[in-house]
């Protein structure tokens, strides 16, 4: 398969020539026929499968051959909405890659600067908008933004979005939007809110799935300890005492978790910072960037919020809540283990937690091999764990590192690929 057999135009096929592309990614090659075609497209996937291509390109193409057939309206015809300040750059950057051979104004709007740039720019006419929900929603109230010509909507990252607390202010914004227009929607998971508002807006839409979310790295080493709610804090203290732990990226499933566990590591004297939707853009780039040099050891995030935390040499991934929708777990270890490195995922089970894990070992077809001699043992609630002095074990013993996950034997490596629709 290549760019041409998709029938893209000379003039962005010279720009994407011009960029390295050779070849469609499975997502592009899926969703880019019927995004041309003006079909509504439902695509799962997430960062890194070149799915901003998937709808950049029909984007700058469609709106370039109706501007070749005359003149259209002026105004926003296309909207594209992002959950972070970062992917809208890098959406605007990729299109002005793919559109360099174009007459096409694009501009980027995001919270967390100076609004006047973006109003200047606004005011001078814009075809394309790449916006985060906040910063768009604030313009718009305040009669710089109008979205009543836009004929094209993109949702990148839906799920995200639910997850920083913006699915709200999606829906004041898709209120103000035509009714006709087409719309591509994409999500790497579907959460029940997340499918309800793709069935709202979407009409028989081209389903285009790629990568199973099912499968997990053969890189990564997993573990799973067993252990009562209120012991998971001694149980992450007693974890990070191996010096072997360089990084570790430690996921909650709500904002409020984050912040009460990263309270917790504090106590216990680990540095540690939380990056989620109720921080500010500074204090989520000065954490990010804290976590990347190493001043900060353990970054604490919800769910789908450090999806895009890239970190290279990730050591280690651990769950201290598992996630209600097993993909999610998928995305979450995928964070460590990548570019063929090893990468050691860690996750803690309670009693109310254990239907959560059938489904993620439903899912992935694997069983996580379970850490049984650990100090603090899932039983009775009454009862006390055992102290680590009582625990005494020769330096030989596997169990002896609390990481224990390096030495396990490579389970993960007989993951199969699960096929499951996530939609």
């Amino acid at each position: 398969m290549t760019f041409e057999s998709l029938h893209i135009i000379p003039s962005i096929l010279e720009a994407l020539h011009e960029e390295g592309y050779t070849q469609p990614t499975p997502i592009q090659e899926q969703a880019i026929p019927p995004a041309l075609q003006g079909r509504d497209v439902l695509g799962c996937a997430q960062t890194g499968t070149g799915k901003t291509a998937a709808f950049a390109i029909p984007i700058l193409q469609n709106l370039h051959l109706q501007q070749a057939a005359g003149p259209i309206s002026k105004g926003i015809k296309a909207l594209i909405v992002t959950p972070t300040r970062e992917l809208a750059i890098q959406i605007n950057d990729s299109l002005s890659a793919y559109g360099k051979n174009l007459r096409m104004k694009h501009h980027v709007i995001f919270g967390g600067v100076s609004q006047v740039p973006q109003t200047q720019a606004l005011q001078r006419g814009v075809d394309i908008l790449v916006a985060t929900p906040g910063r768009l929603l604030d313009l718009m109230q305040q009669g710089f933004i109008s979205l009543q010509q836009v004929q094209l909507l993109v949702l990148d990252e839906a799920d995200r979005m639910l997850d920083m607390g913006f699915i709200h202010d999606v829906k004041k914004i898709l209120a103000k939007l035509p009714a006709k227009k087409q719309t591509l929607f994409f999500s790497a998971t579907m959460p029940p809110e997340i499918a309800g508002l793709a069935a709202s807006l979407l009409h028989q839409p081209a389903k285009v799935e790629v990568t199973p979310v099912s499968s997990t790295a053969e890189t990564i080493r997993q573990s799973l300890y067993h252990v009562n709610r209120e012991h998971k804090k001694l149980l992450l203290a007693h974890l990070l005492k191996d010096s072997d732990i360089k990084t570790a990226l430690v996921f909650t499933r709500t904002k409020h978790g984050a912040d009460k566990v990263v309270k917790d590591l504090l106590k216990s004297g680990f540095s540690a910072e939380a990056i989620h939707g109720n921080k500010s853009q500074n204090a989520r780039q000065r954490a990010l960037s804290n976590f990347k040099n190493g001043t900060t050891r353990v970054l604490v995030a919800p769910d789908i919020a450090a999806r895009g935390i890239d970190v290279e040499l990730l050591s280690h991934v651990i769950n201290y809540e598992l996630p209600k929708v097993p993909e999610t777990y998928v995305h979450r270890i995928g964070r460590t283990g990548r570019a063929g490195a090893s990468g050691i995922a860690i996750s803690f089970c309670e009693h109310e937690e254990r239907e959560f894990l059938r489904d993620i070992q439903k899912l992935t077809g694997i069983q996580i091999p379970v850490v049984s001699e650990h100090p603090y043992p899932l039983q009775a609630a009454s009862a006390m764990p055992r102290e680590e002095s009582n625990t005494r074990r020769t330096p030989n013993n596997r169990f002896s590192s609390p990481a224990y996950g390096r030495n396990h034997s490579n389970h993960s490596s007989g993951a199969r690929r699960n096929t499951r629709s996530s939609y």
